[in-house]
């Protein structure tokens, strides 16, 4: 199946979309796997024991307001819907990816969603590398003009092309990550990834753990250039006027240089405050908040406004919910000793707020320990100019390249798809609560949600859990659409 970058339907193997009239392309630097260093962890020898045993069974693929399409969901609409034997869908953004993600989930549109939901009020988007460079990037400009609107999106995991992938794919360019053009158009506040619990079933926390990962700022918008001996000064001419600043002046001896700048926006990290001391609130869990402030000393006003906001809107609150001890105080965790925490603290019960890169490595190793991927969410919370919020769906991990390889060899793969289904219904029900229609959206996929876990239980989930003897990707997609 493929969607136009205008959220038709179209035929496989045709192109759509116009080539942008923007001379400003929605791009940033590329960054593969490979340029992403985790750093060094404390106690190296604890985590490879760790890391080697919930590797072993690592799954293999690695207040709102109502928006101006409430009125598609009227209740003559709803009954409509019903008498045809499906509930109503509300308005989002559907953004298609590709590989061993986007066959799961055509899969799972077709058994699991089509038969008992109404879709025709969703817009699909085809953000495939392939189309993002037919469309000259338009498809992008388009998800992020559909999401600003619709306020609910979910997106499939897409790829952003490495070197190899841009000769193999025929591309004319290394495109820029999707996500962060996203974070960006949305005014992205906060990627939330949350451990995902099934009752009766022992994963890596007994209870769940919340992450809050700054969503704009750092190496990801870095700019670089590769240089030799010389002089480098960095300088800042502020917007109002005035004398420029100098940043920093320094004298470059080597022959070969690495030259980067970025920053840090700062003006939504009360926000970020807000949304991460609220959900610790509601859910009884302890908050942290985690920098390298020692070293990096650009990063004490993260924790200085994120510490303004509880002691000022907060701490009382959890001192009266027996959450926090009185006289107690927001706690400062070093990066560093956070990764260590995330492995010690498998009771689970807390939360972190982080940088953006510090956020990316720590819930990457938030997953390790929790048993897979598969078993951790990540929405993208952002807002409008009016307030209301945006929020984007997605599984936390990636397109699965080695097992649609295998898939594509005829080779059985086992493919848990529970992370993007969270993702899925994360979308419905935040569609359902913007637009209408949250009485009928939210039953039906909490019944979905109870689906899976319940074959989970019965040892009929994929193999990342249930070994060897679990099902295969089709296997356990067909389970559960016989039990719905």
């Amino acid at each position: 199946r493929a969607w136009s970058s205008r959220g038709r339907r179209i035929a496989p193997g045709a192109t759509t979309g116009e080539p942008s009239r923007d001379s400003s392309p929605i791009d940033e630097p590329t960054h593969t796997q490979g340029d992403r260093r985790k750093g060094e962890m404390a106690s190296k020898n604890v985590l490879r024991r760790i890391f080697s045993n919930a590797g072993s069974r690592l799954l293999q693929c690695a207040a709102p307001r109502p928006g101006k399409h409430s009125q598609l969901l009227t209740a003559r609409g709803m009954a409509a819907a019903s008498a045809g034997g499906k509930i109503q869908a509300a308005p989002m953004v559907y953004v298609a990816g590709e590989e061993m993600t986007r066959y799961t989930m055509d899969l799972i549109l077709e058994r699991w969603i089509k038969p008992h939901v109404d879709t025709s009020a969703w817009e699909f988007f085809d953000l495939r590398a392939k189309n993002r460079d037919d469309t000259e990037d338009q498809v992008l400009r388009d998800v992020i003009s559909a999401g600003a609107q619709l306020k609910a999106i979910f997106k499939e995991p897409t790829i952003t092309p490495t070197a190899d992938q841009v000769k193999r794919l025929g591309l004319k360019k290394a495109w820029g990550s999707p996500n962060g053009a996203m974070r960006r158009g949305w005014n992205g506040i906060t990627i939330s990834r949350d451990t995902i619990h099934i009752e009766g079933v022992e994963l890596g926390y007994k209870k769940p753990v919340f992450f809050e990962r700054h969503a704009v700022g750092g190496e990801y918008s870095a700019g670089y250039k590769i240089v030799g001996k010389g002089k480098l000064t960095t300088t800042f001419v502020p917007e109002a006027g005035g004398e420029p600043i100098v940043v920093d002046d320094r004298k470059i001896t080597d022959d070969l240089n690495a030259v980067v700048a970025y920053h840090n926006p700062l003006d939504n990290v009360a926000h970020l405050a807000r949304i991460f001391f609220g959900r610790c609130l509601d859910a009884g869990i302890v908050p942290y908040v985690v920098t390298k402030k020692t070293v990096f000393k650009w990063q004490e006003p993260f924790w200085e406004s994120m510490k303004t906001v509880f002691d000022t809107e907060y701490k009382q609150k959890f001192y009266d919910k027996g959450v926090m001890k009185p006289g107690s105080e927001l706690v400062h965790l070093l990066s560093d000793a956070a990764t260590m925490k995330l492995v010690v603290w498998t009771d689970g019960g807390f939360g972190m707020a982080a940088h953006n890169y510090d956020g990316d490595v720590l819930t990457d190793e938030l997953a390790q320990v929790h048993k897979s991927p598969g078993f951790i969410t990540s929405n993208l919370v952002g807002v409008d100019d009016n307030g209301t919020l945006i929020k984007e769906f997605e599984a936390s991990h990636g397109t699965v390249t080695d097992m649609d390889e295998a898939r594509l060899r005829g080779e059985e793969t086992s493919l848990n798809p529970l992370g993007m289904v969270e993702g899925l219904i994360g979308a419905m029900n935040h569609a359902a609560d913007v637009h209408g229609g949250s009485s009928a959206v939210h039953p039906w996929t909490g019944n979905l949600r109870a689906v899976i876990h319940k074959l989970f239980r019965e040892g009929r989930g994929t193999r990342d859990l249930c070994g060897a003897g679990g099902l295969t990707t089709e296997q356990f997609i067909d389970a559960v659409a016989e039990e719905l």
